[in-house]
């Protein structure tokens, strides 16, 4: 019995510190992430409602904002741990002193879009015409990006600040102006009702949407992050295979119009990665001519390659 008993007290000493471990594992980590209202945020709404977070052992508060400003003052208040965002937005943080990190791309969707009674149809055609934006922002960037890759010069649109997006996609919709850049929905409404489009984020090569954390989240969390994108890669997925299952989730979760649902193009969800170098330094370029930023940043301090590598 004596030897029995000094088995069993080497035995719980043995597994104490795997039953300590496995208790602090068990204890679910949460996340905060900041979101808009477009098809870059639908795969962590599907992950959120089919349960694929819990599934991983994590909690996800979905927090959505409706403007960038809102979203970067939660984020560098601490309110919110991650975000849905774009380079450039990265870029301008980090040179304000707010560090944070590209942990992957989005499949977010930008387009160009013709006022129903124009006649034109390509982007060199688009030379010299008036054009709405928001400046200084992603949307501005992929007007010049556009134009660019089009062949024309810098400054051949003449480009017309409309920070707010209805008043940008009536007053296309009313001939006020020749083109719009706009993100979806607002690219859809404006197809439906007679407006063309002229080239999309989906077939222009643009990396520009981006998930991104703090370094000192990333530190603290991750493995949490690691399981994040688990969840987000399995409802992209679900996603990619059955569409129209998720139409109903584009107004009930996204605000969509149900018009805008029924014919809104999904775009083809790819497992999580990062943006090209090349696609970091054409943003920093951007920002750079427009005296948005002093210095290009370093790579080291916008990447962090650890929460995707290997998939």
């Amino acid at each position: 019995m004596k030897i029995f008993s000094v088995l069993l007290i080497a035995i719980v000493a043995l597994i104490q510190p795997y039953a300590q471990s496995a208790a602090r594992t068990a204890q679910p980590v949460s996340l905060s992430i900041g979101i808009f209202a477009d098809a870059d945020s639908l795969p962590l709404i599907v992950a959120a409602n089919e349960g694929l977070f819990q599934h991983e052992g994590i909690t996800v508060n979905l927090v959505r904002f409706s403007s960038a400003v809102e979203r970067d003052s939660a984020l560098q208040a601490g309110k919110i741990d991650g975000a849905v965002t774009d380079v450039l937005a990265v870029i301008l943080a980090n040179q304000g002193g707010f560090p944070l990190k590209i942990t992957s791309l989005t499949n977010g969707r930008y387009g160009v879009a013709i006022s129903p009674k124009s006649n034109i149809q390509s982007m060199k055609e688009l030379e010299g015409n008036n054009v709405a934006v928001s400046l200084n922002t992603i949307i501005h960037y992929f007007a010049d990006w556009s134009a660019t890759q089009a062949g024309l010069g810098a400054g051949a649109l003449t480009l017309v600040p409309v920070p707010k997006m209805p008043v940008r996609l009536e007053m296309l919709l009313s001939d006020q102006i020749a083109a719009a850049v706009m993100p979806e929905p607002f690219l859809t409404a404006a197809k439906l009702r007679g407006a063309k489009i002229l080239v999309s984020s989906d077939d222009s090569g643009l990396e520009a949407g981006v998930l991104a954390f703090s370094p000192s989240v990333i530190a603290a969390n991750a493995d949490a992050i690691r399981r994040f994108y688990r969840a987000y890669w399995e409802a992209a997925q679900h996603i990619n295979a059955r569409p129209d299952q998720y139409r109903p989730m584009l107004v009930g979760s996204l605000s969509f119009p149900e018009e805008a649902a029924r014919a809104f193009v999904f775009p083809n969800y790819v497992a999580p990665r990062l943006p090209s170098q090349a696609s970091i330094d054409n943003a920093a370029q951007w920002l750079l001519s427009k005296g948005l930023i002093k210095a290009p940043p370093k790579p080291a301090e916008l990447v962090d390659a650890s929460m995707v590598s290997g998939w």
